[in-house]
């Protein structure tokens, strides 16, 4: 089963990741100034994650197919990583769209 991941990063900012059952990060959130902001982030995603509209198709830097998730204010609230391929990334889109609004927290700040 899916969960996020809830971290402290070295500056103390807080972030999370939503992790697929298999271990692989499917979602990366912003760096938050306090774990409550980013716990906030987490109930954005799990709204948004299953409203395609949500979703922003782009490709990184490197050419490769990824994606934004949205809040309804278009602020950003997860980012993925980058793709081998359009279809990869809508497998990823769909994971997340799944797995999100069920997933548990695993706080490890």
């Amino acid at each position: 089963m899916a969960k996020f991941v809830l971290k402290t990063a070295k500056d103390q900012s807080t972030y999370f990741r939503l992790v697929a059952a298999n271990g692989q990060t499917i979602l990366s959130s912003e760096m938050y100034s306090t774990k409550t902001a980013a716990l906030n982030g987490v109930e954005s995603v799990k709204k948004n994650a299953p409203l395609d509209e949500r979703y922003e198709r782009k490709t990184n830097a490197k050419g490769e197919p990824m994606f934004n998730l949205k809040a309804a204010n278009h602020q950003v609230i997860g980012t993925s990583e980058g793709y081998s391929s359009e279809a990869a990334r809508e497998n990823g889109i769909a994971s997340v769209k799944s797995n999100a609004p069920f997933a548990e927290v695993d706080d490890q700040t």
